[in-house]
């Protein structure tokens, strides 16, 4: 055979990421307050994107919910129809990625100051998801037309380091004052020095001592306990204060190790205490606050806003967006008919081409990004649906890889929805990710149960173990086969320690410490 130049026709398939297509990935990885955020980048940058306000849908609106029954009837498409996939549309995001054109002028935007307006959303009214939020009876309460503003409730704690400056204005001056609010820089949130005074006096270029004494005077401020270098100081501060600290105190807070390990006959000894007032002094102990910073606050605690409202209704169930933390986007098409009606150059043509080939790719993304977390929560309603009305213990072992299959998605898509996404229910607020937990076989060769109903089990058999008689990792093993979990010693002891409870003899000695104390 001869070697030559010669030309082939090939035809083949490829995936390329696209801006468009990189955009709907991201926008499904992102939580509702992080696509508000995201939008008014967008609204910036792009001048045909406008923000639609606080008007509700029309009733040409693409909804936003979704209700299905426990045991659904009828053929297979009038259940793609209830749950919004009617044919010829492409409702998953799988397909708005392989085919969605953007660039066509076919908007999903709508006349927001039209006449028609309806409620169809637990957002929309404080009082349409009241069994699941509690917020009966919000709309005559005083709230704004937006409904309560929870931020305007949380008081303006005061900071730790502010109230410690306060004081410190109060009893210091000149030098000593410069020290001191040099010391409660480095006073963490718990109320502790972290940095060594002979650092903070080179930098200062101030005597040891001189530093010293200025730590002093802030371990006499309030609240008592702050400024010590380490818990035995923390506590011994707050001892003296209350005017506890004998030498019998000092050596029990020198040795607190052996507290934790629970040695109290050594203790004696080396206090030289008998057993009712050793009991006395860990009573005490027990009574001081080991972080007496955390009392004031710090930074605000920002609350878990939920992406998906699931209620109860009848038969059934409820899912439905948090569309209050949803900006409504529109195109601006006066706008655009203005500058497109004027003259303009090639570039300014193309550059008005791509911002609204843009801003309706952005629209259609984020309706279709609203479809597809619809989906798959209603998905994970269903299989879940006996945690919804029995609790964790009834929780099902459950993939990404089941979820996808049943509702024609890609696994990756289904790991990117559940992504930073929080469902509200009555029986609390849930990440997403919660309901997708491994599988523990069953004892008696029944349906394989969940992991998380198992350490439910082993927290609710460790709460009301008797305390004389504290059950070991082998006695929680024959206690969980005789439920019909068929588990290891060691897979136990691993979800013990995720659940942040002790062994068997961490737990002896716990309640030896308080059986004492009481």
């Amino acid at each position: 055979m001869g070697l030559g130049p010669r030309l082939d026709l090939r035809q083949s398939q490829s995936l390329v990421m696209t801006p468009q297509l990189q955009q709907a990935i991201k926008l499904l990885a992102l939580s509702n307050l992080e696509i508000e955020a995201y939008i008014a980048e967008e609204l910036e940058k792009n001048p045909l994107l406008e923000n639609g306000g606080d008007s509700e849908r029309t009733a040409d609106t693409p909804d936003d919910s979704s209700d299905f029954a426990p045991e659904p009837s009828g053929e297979d498409a009038g259940a793609a129809d209830e749950f919004g996939d009617v044919a010829g549309d492409p409702v998953t995001a799988d397909r708005l990625m392989e085919t969605g054109d953007a660039g066509s002028d076919a908007p999903l935007d709508v006349d927001y100051a039209a006449e028609t307006f309806h409620h169809d959303s637990a957002s929309d009214s404080a009082q349409g998801m009241d069994g699941a939020l509690g917020l009966t009876g919000a709309t005559g309460s005083g709230f704004s037309e937006d409904g309560p503003d929870f931020e305007s409730m949380a008081a303006d704690d005061l900071s730790l380091h502010d109230h410690l400056l306060a004081q410190a204005g109060t009893v210091l001056s000149g030098g000593d004052y410069l020290i001191a609010t040099h010391l409660i820089d480095q006073i963490d949130d718990a109320g502790y020095l972290t940095t060594p005074l002979l650092d903070t006096a080179q930098r200062l270029g101030a005597p040891l001592h001189q530093v010293e004494a200025v730590l002093g005077v802030i371990q006499s401020f309030d609240p008592t306990g702050v400024g010590a270098r380490h818990l035995g100081e923390c506590l011994a501060l707050q001892a003296k204060e209350a005017d506890r600290y004998d030498p019998c105190m000092a050596r029990l807070l020198d040795n607190l190790d052996l507290v934790a390990a629970g040695k109290i006959a050594q203790l004696k000894r080396m206090c030289g205490v008998d057993d009712e007032d050793m009991a006395d002094m860990i009573r005490e102990l027990r009574s001081y606050d080991p972080k007496p910073g955390l009392r004031f606050g710090g930074e605000r605690v920002q609350a878990v806003t939920p992406d998906v409202f699931v209620q109860q209704r009848g038969a059934g169930w409820a899912i439905e967006i948090n569309s209050a933390t949803l900006p409504r986007l529109l195109v601006n098409r006066s706008y655009y008919t203005e500058l497109s009606g004027g003259q303009q150059d090639k570039n300014s043509k193309a550059w008005l081409s791509e911002a609204l080939a843009s801003a309706n790719w952005l629209i259609k993304a984020l309706d279709q990004r609203q479809r597809t977390i619809i989906k798959v929560a209603t998905e994970l309603v269903k299989q879940q649906e006996k945690f919804f009305t029995h609790g964790v213990a009834h929780l099902r072992p459950l993939t990404l890889k089941m979820v996808a299959d049943a509702i024609g998605m890609h696994e990756s898509t289904v790991s990117r929805v559940t992504s930073n996404k929080y469902v509200s229910c009555a029986r609390g607020l849930y990440e997403l990710k919660y309901f997708f937990t491994s599988a523990i076989q069953s004892s008696d060769g029944g349906d394989a149960v969940s992991a998380e109903a198992v350490k439910s089990h082993i927290k609710a058999l460790i709460a009301a173990e008797d305390p004389k008689k504290i059950l070991s990792d082998d006695t929680l093993v024959d206690l969980l086969r005789d439920k019909g979990f068929d588990i290891a010693r060691r897979t136990v002891a691993k979800y013990r320690e995720a659940l942040g409870i002790g062994s068997s003899v961490q737990r002896r000695r716990q309640k030896a410490l308080e059986n004492r104390a009481a």
